[in-house]
């Protein structure tokens, strides 16, 4: 694979081995109540996000705040929902709310917590936008498109240099016939990131090196284009652990693998040194804007934002839909690896463009619809 684009890919979730080659820190202990922050993780905040101390242990909280505060506001919203958004500069969800709602919705909002931005288009008028797009063929020029609640659009993104190719412009004008669209730049096409064999903390499908995802009762989830159903996994060491029992790719880009001889599971996500190994104690979505963390065998721990959710994303080999995007740089042999926001798991990592010396984007299948898509149980501590 070529290592100048950042393919989507699942990174970071650590299923356990009686002894691991990464893995020199203890699991942190208990998060406190104000925020699952351990100093080494406050100390990642404030290298990735240029913050104070108090800084990151507020934003810690407010996220947290925000987290529980989502569902509240949506249900308080109704059908003039329009999405919603984590502010870092107010620290607060902000939720957008369909113009014409009236002032007791309106108020109902507000009083979850929430600040209220009035927008055209509701979620529901967005998704079937989204929906439509997503049912036409789309060009390798064109790389994702997801709904931007914030600008009340589905965006698409079109690499640059093929904006002007024939099929881009028919694919766009068949895209804004279906709803309201914004078209956005990207530089590079996204791609998978799976690699060839190399050292690290890896598993093993034949010569291709991928990260493990989350732990779950009975084996752990990674990304779908790391192996097909039945073939047979190794670990760090070559020794092996299982077999792939479900993998969907592309359309979805997730599977689970079993884990047996000898090899067992732990809610534990590496830090690499870099944090002490953080414990996964459910799987709580963060919103977007929120700060959140990955971890993989090759790139290690790296930490970015949310920037969008229920993106569709076009690899050459197919679109792979409903996954999250973030600021996160990853590289080839981070695919499967953990997206983590505090102690929740939020889901393994895809692909995207760029690396980790310039940066770039990469995107995350979500965790909670590969468990609810095989019936597994998230291994919490």
């Amino acid at each position: 694979m070529s290592t100048g684009l950042a393919s989507l890919l699942l990174i970071g979730s650590w299923a356990a081995v009686g002894a691991g080659p990464a893995s020199a820190a203890a699991p942190e202990a208990a998060p406190t109540s104000k925020a699952p922050a351990s100093a080494a993780l406050i100390d990642a905040m404030q290298r990735d996000f240029g913050l104070t101390r108090a800084g990151a242990e507020a934003r810690l909280a407010a996220e947290k705040t925000a987290t529980a505060t989502e569902p509240k506001a949506r249900r308080a919203a109704g059908s003039s929902y329009g999405g919603s958004w984590f502010d870092a500069d107010s620290g607060r969800l902000t939720v957008a709310v369909k113009s014409g709602t009236t002032a007791a919705t309106l108020d109902s909002v507000r009083e979850t917590g929430a600040a209220v931005r009035t927008v055209k288009y509701s979620a529901h008028q967005l998704d079937a936008t989204k929906a439509r797009i997503d049912k036409l063929d789309a060009p390798e020029g064109v790389s994702n498109w997801y709904v931007d609640a914030e600008a009340s659009s589905v965006v698409v993104g079109v690499v640059a240099a093929e904006r002007a190719d024939n099929d881009v412009r028919s694919f766009l004008a068949r895209a804004r016939a279906a709803g309201p669209v914004t078209v956005q730049e990207t530089a590079k096409a996204p791609e998978t990131f799976a690699a060839g064999t190399v050292g690290g903390d890896p598993f093993y499908t034949g010569n291709v090196r991928c990260s493990i995802g989350f732990s779950v009762h009975g084996g752990f989830v990674t990304a779908g284009h790391c192996g097909g159903a039945g073939q047979g996994v190794s670990g760090w060491d070559r020794s092996y652990v299982g077999n792939i029992q479900g993998s969907s790719f592309p359309d979805n880009d997730y599977a689970w693998v079993n884990v047996g001889s000898g090899w067992w599971t732990v809610p534990v996500v590496l830090g690499w040194g870099t944090i002490s190994d953080r414990l996964v104690r459910g799987s709580a979505e963060a919103p977007v804007g929120s700060s959140i963390c990955r971890s993989g065998s090759t790139t290690h721990w790296h930490c970015g934002n949310v920037l969008a959710k229920n993106e569709t994303v076009n690899y050459s080999q197919g679109a792979v839909h409903q996954m999250t995007k973030t600021s996160v740089c990853a590289e080839p042999g981070d695919s499967g690896g953990s997206f983590i926001s505090g102690d929740q798991a939020q889901g393994v990592t895809s692909g995207g463009w760029g690396n980790c010396s310039t940066g770039g984007e990469t995107w995350y299948q979500p965790i909670n619809e590969i468990l609810n898509r095989y019936g597994l149980t998230l291994h919490t501590a």
